[in-house]
């Protein structure tokens, strides 16, 4: 894997990344892989959001809820199958290719940015 292209601290600043609390998880049977529903929240100044998220084979619904996650939040709205997502969920591949959560370790305040 190479390393993309250098970007300055000002494009870095474009990115609105935050800590969310996934809310509730629902399956997603219309996604074209498999993938959940996720409702977010990230705080009075954000407020609840929706993101689909390919994480089937890692988590289950009930493991995921209360769990806090980082995510871009200033992204355009991305359609996928019957489904507005509004935000981007951070994950990384394991071993077998499939997505596990970068998520945060201990309690924060829901909407922090990540810097």
């Amino acid at each position: 894997m190479t390393i993309k292209q250098t970007i300055t601290y000002n494009d870095f600043e474009k990115v609105d990344i935050r800590v969310g609390k996934i809310l509730t998880v629902e399956d997603f049977p219309k996604a074209r892989k498999k993938a959940y529903k996720l409702l977010i929240d990230f705080g009075s100044e954000i407020g609840l959001k929706r993101s689909s998220a390919q994480i089937v084979d890692n988590y289950t619904k009930e493991e995921l809820v209360g769990r806090l996650v980082l995510a871009v939040v200033n992204f355009a709205p991305k359609q996928i199958a019957d489904f507005l997502s509004e935000v981007l969920v951070f994950g990384v591949n394991d071993k077998n290719n499939n997505v596990k959560l970068l998520c945060v370790d201990g309690e924060v305040e829901l909407g922090k940015s990540v810097f």
